[in-house]
């Protein structure tokens, strides 16, 4: 029997020895801890409808903990809206609402280094840098980002500014100024830092009126098509600046707050317009086992506080009776704010913006929790000592024993992790088909690599392959003495191969299952593609090298610097003279030559 039934004797009786009167109640555990404290105009018939008919889910985890209730009588609602609020504070129980601060919103970092740089970022710190946003979707940023590279040539390596004889390949494209090699001096690259600050404040007034200059003098010289891309950049400043920005050219200020639930999780997202414009926005998250409206002025009464008082209006996402909110709100911080559900056409616009924000923060916390319960079910399916949140997977590639190249990536939390993806050019095989041997070289390298430099291990490694394949493997890692747990995922059974013991055969829609089958075919994916990669660039390098006068060196330095066949031929005979280290005559023929084949 569930405990907190209504079928249950002790509970029935208590339910029924609870005043039917306007004030608190306290939902205790058997050990005597304040699982959730809720205010109502009557607490008997308020606490009965958590035990009674069909409950949501997460109302059974709440009711199935609860052993005891207490209760405390007010005069008025308004005496049980504070002592609900001054209780919650004070005992912060496990089933109310405790908002977790989630801007997880994307902004634009302009670094402060000598010659910044500019980039997207998740992470704000305080190291003298500028952000600018947030910008709640990711599109959005990457399009201003975009636009921002084809207006302006900021450096794009990482880290401190490495002095180099050559300019990298976006100098070539027109994408970077080279600051490197002193292509362009300090004043002039802080001069374009200062128009892209311009620019990411909103302040294009200036840029607008450069590029309609550019676009008439282009139209003048019959430039048609750079007349033609002007135009589109102006657009492009005025649409993403209509995206980012809401104006309604009225001054009062507002706040929308919307709310977004499933099952126990919740999220809330507050837009703030202040002087007719978007200032600002908040998201938090929070796990709630209450309704709706009761979720929702706790919110409230935990966001605005003296320290960050309420504006003049509060438009929220739901139908709800919130005047004892007001009346909190004016006498306990002297403030008169109205909180209602927007009539207008204008308020209801921008509310649903809120909600769409909260709803796809919502959906990222439902995918992480399956995530979530997939590791788990992984562990427990492979008998694992940890969750499995590190996985590293391998596969390799080769074209008749030619171009041999093994792959591996690296999975977080069920998620691919690209900067921890490596790949290698296999040097052992000499030719052979050897499956076996090229997974050998390739786990050598890698852990060799982990221990000598102290890197993170993962949690489970998964090889492409059957036992033969896992074998091979353990050997490595037995000679290495790397104590990590080992799998096989085979293609055709889908069979889970571990180091000892009979394969696993999982159902197909094995959770579990799904996150390997990602890996193992991310890895063969990557294998692939860097196998591709490899047969090009060795069919552009000995395209180079029967050309009179470039020899492999020569070859590998112009692949290095311009990236690619198509590059180096768009380029001027005096560039590819200069850094290949040969005469513009010779240049000029190898152009011709190039240009003729293709």
């Amino acid at each position: 029997m569930e405990q907190g039934s209504v079928t249950d004797n002790r509970l029935t009786c208590l339910i029924n020895n609870l005043p039917p009167k306007c004030g608190v109640y306290l939902m205790k555990s058997a050990a005597g801890e304040v699982l959730y404290v809720g205010k109502a105009r009557n607490i008997q018939k308020r606490v009965r409808s958590y035990f009674s008919g069909a409950r949501d889910i997460k109302t059974r985890f709440l009711v199935r903990k609860v052993s005891t209730v207490e209760s405390i009588i007010t005069k008025n609602e308004y005496e049980a809206l504070l002592l609900e609020n001054n209780l919650i504070k004070e005992l912060e129980p496990h089933y109310n609402i405790n908002l977790k601060d989630g801007k997880t919103y994307p902004v634009i970092k302009l670094t402060s280094e000598e010659y910044p740089r500019l980039y997207r970022t998740r992470r704000i710190i305080n190291d003298g840098s500028l952000y600018f946003g947030p910008y709640p979707h990711v599109k959005s940023i990457d399009r201003y980002l975009e636009l921002i590279e084809r207006l302006f040539t900021l450096r794009k390596c990482r880290g401190k500014l490495k002095r180099r004889d050559h300019p990298c390949l976006y100098y070539h494209i027109g994408r970077c100024s080279a600051p490197c090699c002193n292509r362009i001096s300090r004043a002039e690259y802080a001069e374009e830092v200062e128009r892209v600050k311009k620019l990411l404040s909103g302040e294009s007034g200036e840029i607008i009126e450069e590029l309609t200059g550019e676009m008439n003098r282009a139209v003048e010289r019959l430039e048609f098509e750079k007349a033609a891309e002007a135009r589109d950049n102006i657009q492009a400043i005025k649409t993403i600046e209509l995206e980012q920005e809401v104006v309604d050219f009225n001054p009062e200020s507002r706040d929308y707050v919307a709310l977004a639930s499933k099952e126990h999780l919740c999220s809330f997202t507050v837009f703030m317009m202040r002087n007719g414009k978007l200032s600002g926005r908040d998201l938090f998250r929070t796990e709630a086992y209450e309704e709706r409206e009761e979720v929702l002025r706790h919110f409230l009464l935990q966001y605005y506080r003296k320290d960050h008082k309420p504006p003049a209006r509060i438009f929220i996402s739901e139908q709800a009776d919130l005047s004892f909110i007001e009346e909190f709100f004016l006498k306990e911080l002297k403030v008169t704010t109205t909180v209602a559900f927007p009539e207008s056409r204008r308020d209801r616009s921008i509310l649903k913006m809120a909600e769409e924000n909260c709803i796809q923060d919502l959906e990222e916390r439902l995918t992480y929790s399956q995530r979530f319960k997939a590791l788990r079910d992984l562990k427990n399916t492979l008998g694992l000592p940890n969750l499995p949140r590190r996985i590293e997977g391998f596969d390799v590639a080769q074209l008749s024993g030619k171009y041999p190249v093994a792959s591996m990536v690296s999975f977080i939390n069920g998620e691919p992790d690209k900067k921890g993806y490596r790949h290698f050019h296999l040097k052992t095989l000499n030719g052979a088909i050897d499956d076996y041997e090229a997974l050998r070289e390739a786990v050598a390298r890698r852990y060799t690599r982990v221990i000598n430099e102290g890197l993170k291990k993962p949690d489970l490694i998964l090889i492409d392959g059957g036992k033969g394949q896992v074998n091979a493997v353990k050997s490595i890692l037995d000679a290495l003495d790397v104590k990590i747990t080992l799998v096989g995922l085979s293609k055709r059974e889908e069979l889970i191969v571990p180091v000892e013991g009979e394969p696993l055969k999982l159902k197909e829609t094995h959770q579990g299952l799904k996150i390997l089958q990602r890996v193992r075919d991310e890895a063969h994916r990557f294998a692939n593609t860097f196998n591709r990669s490899t047969r090009r660039r060795e069919l552009i390098l000995s395209t180079l090298e029967s050309v009179p006068g470039i020899g492999k060196k020569r070859s590998q330095k112009l692949l290095k610097t311009f990236g690619s066949l198509k590059a180096i031929i768009t380029q001027d005979p005096e560039v590819i003279a200069k850094e290949c280290g040969i005469s513009v005559e010779k240049a000029g023929e190898l152009l011709r030559i190039l240009r003729d084949r293709n």
